[in-house]
């Protein structure tokens, strides 16, 4: 591909929906740039595959991304970030940034304790990814990592203030409470629409690493650092892609994304 332009797009991708918030974090933190977004809304979800299916699928996002010249390719999914992140920076002829790897630096930033929480899908949890993240940066790191599956279908739901949501929460968080834990990472791109409540349900005991948050400062300091920050103040393109559109994904998408959702394209990979 030719060489990356600072007009060029960000390429954002997710095995579904939920990577819509790192676009939103993204719009938010870098205003100017343009993004293209790719959801595999077909093959999802991706937490029931083998570790090379997911390494494939991810592959051949990632190599259709950077056929629409992207300067830089972020992994929003914590299950492609878990298993194929060192695949595409392997291949990629441009930087990649991945949610695991923004939310651990953030964490280990931010705890004083040395006691950090990792919540997220089994698949994301079960993979470990996060501990060896934030163990390789600093090994004296405490970690204790706690699975919660019915986060997601309850976001999906729209259930983010709902008071079965709130139980569910402090069940989930009990066994975390326990810990000498001060910092939480939100291991899921689906949990950033219950930070309030979340954050209602913690209280003053610990603090919260959004790692769509995390994400979108990683980028803002990457392309500024390699000089491909967008320097033009025109209206951003934003394009998003989907292997499937199903009924519901308009509905969810604006609700991850706080806007409409305007330029959906469908391909097949």
């Amino acid at each position: 591909m030719a060489q990356s332009l600072p007009s060029h797009p960000i390429g954002v991708f997710d095995s579904g929906v939920g990577g819509l918030t790192v676009v939103r974090a993204l719009m938010d933190r870098l205003p100017f740039e343009n993004i293209v977004y790719f959801g595999d809304t077909a093959r999802v979800p991706y937490g029931v595959k083998s570790v090379s299916t997911i390494q494939h699928f991810t592959q051949q996002i990632a190599d259709f991304l950077l056929q629409q010249d992207v300067k830089l390719l972020i992994i929003a999914c914590n299950t492609m970030a878990a298993v194929a992140a060192d695949v595409v920076r392997a291949k990629s002829p441009v930087p990649v940034l991945d949610v695991i790897e923004a939310g651990a630096k953030n964490a280990i930033a931010r705890t004083r304790s040395g006691g950090i929480g990792v919540i997220g899908t089994p698949t994301t949890i079960n993979s470990n990814a996060y501990a060896r993240a934030i163990h390789q940066l600093s090994p004296d790191k405490h970690v204790y990592s706690q699975a919660c599956p019915l986060f997601v279908p309850l976001v999906e739901e729209g259930w983010l203030d709902h008071p079965v949501t709130r139980l569910t929460a402090q069940e989930y968080l009990k066994p975390v409470f326990v810990e000498q834990i001060d910092t939480l990472v939100l291991g899921c791109t689906h949990y950033p629409l219950l930070k309030p409540l979340l954050l209602d349900v913690t209280g003053d005991r610990m603090q919260l690493v959004d790692s769509a948050l995390s994400i979108a400062d990683q980028t803002a300091e990457l392309l500024q650092a390699q000089g491909l920050a967008n320097t033009s103040r025109a209206m951003p393109d934003y394009r998003y892609v989907v292997t499937d559109v199903p009924v519901k994904f308009q509905t969810i998408g604006e609700r991850f994304l706080g806007r409409s959702l305007n330029r959906i394209d469908r391909v097949e990979l």
